[in-house]
């Protein structure tokens, strides 16, 4: 496979989104400085994918406990600020190194269409299907060849006509004719939910497989899962709508956290509190706002990106001195 070389301008936007969350991460951004980075994200969509790739990818490096890093900010030893700021610095500048190196010439940049954290598209293709992109999702489009690569997270599509459309993906193929389907591509597997309609599913091992509206499947490297149902009329991403039916807090802040740029977090005992609602992603501050008002946790924003909540009995008193 050839790889392509980053440019000069592609390295230093990466530099850039590297040093705004080494930044972020050392505690010393001010209002100023938050509404820079918002201004240098907005002026260019390739900073706004820098941005969010650097995030991903510090999550991934940056091993510090939340906790830790907290606890060091508060003391009073400025030695050991400047040390925990240096560290925080070099964890956020890892991922520009990484992203230099080999993550800048990865499919998901070059991706025909893509959505950055917390964005939603809804796009009319040339033969009258209608493709709908969710959160953090990047997709190939080759409509002369009748075929879609969905390369990263969530993907609708709906195909009105004959004609089918394909969808490639790690773990085989989806074959889409006069139906609706989402398909959602995780670590290890696809997910294939059909709204309308029926769809054909070759999988990379074992038999070929038709799905009904309705009906959803995992598909494996070692094929097809077992088939399960679904309420294919409630609202769901498509609608911008988050649902939860007695849903452990825990699977339900997973999935918010797909929608929110940052890292979110939870302590251990919250797992299991329950949660019922539809929320509108296109605001999940307010969501956190709802949780705390309807469940025993508070939210704590050190940054807009460095969310934690915790049991609201156990919280801890802030430092007045």
């Amino acid at each position: 496979m050839i790889r392509s070389t980053p440019s000069t301008e592609d390295r230093e936007v990466a530099r850039k989104a590297a040093q705004w969350l080494a930044l972020l991460e050392s505690g010393d951004a001010n209002d100023d400085d938050h509404l820079k980075l918002q201004h240098w994200r907005d002026s260019c969509s390739r900073h706004e994918r820098a941005w969010q790739k650097v995030q991903q990818l510090r999550q991934r490096f940056c091993g510090l406990p939340s906790s830790l890093a907290l606890a060091t900010l508060d003391r009073p030893d400025e030695a050991r600020r400047a040390v925990l700021k240096r560290a925080l610095a070099v964890a956020a500048l890892v991922p520009a190194a990484w992203l230099l190196g080999r993550q800048l010439p990865l499919d998901v940049w070059r991706a025909d269409l893509q959505t950055s954290t917390g964005e939603h598209k809804r796009l009319p293709l040339a033969d009258g299907s209608t493709l709908q992109l969710n959160t953090a999702s990047a997709v190939n489009v080759d409509l002369g060849a009748r075929r879609l690569t969905l390369v990263r997270g969530e993907m609708a599509l709906k195909v009105p006509g004959s004609a089918a459309l394909i969808i490639e993906g790690p773990y085989g193929r989806i074959i889409v004719s006069q139906s609706e389907v989402c398909v959602r591509l995780n670590a290890n597997d696809c997910r294939v939910s059909v709204v309308s309609g029926t769809v054909q599913l070759q999988p990379l091992q074992g038999p070929v497989l038709a799905l009904g509206a309705g009906q959803q499947v995992s598909l494996q490297r070692t094929g097809a899962g077992p088939v399960s149902a679904f309420d294919a009329q409630l609202p769901g991403w498509r609608d911008g709508v988050l649902m939860a039916q007695n849903q452990p807090l825990g699977d339900f802040l997973r999935e918010l956290g797909r929608y929110r740029a940052g890292l979110l977090r939870w302590e251990p005992e919250l797992e299991a509190l329950r949660v019922t609602g539809s929320f509108r992603v296109d605001d999940t501050d307010r969501i956190l706002s709802l949780l705390a008002a309807s469940l025993p946790v508070e939210v704590h924003m050190r940054t807009r990106y460095w969310v934690t909540l915790v049991p609201r009995n156990t919280a801890p008193q802030k430092n007045t001195a």
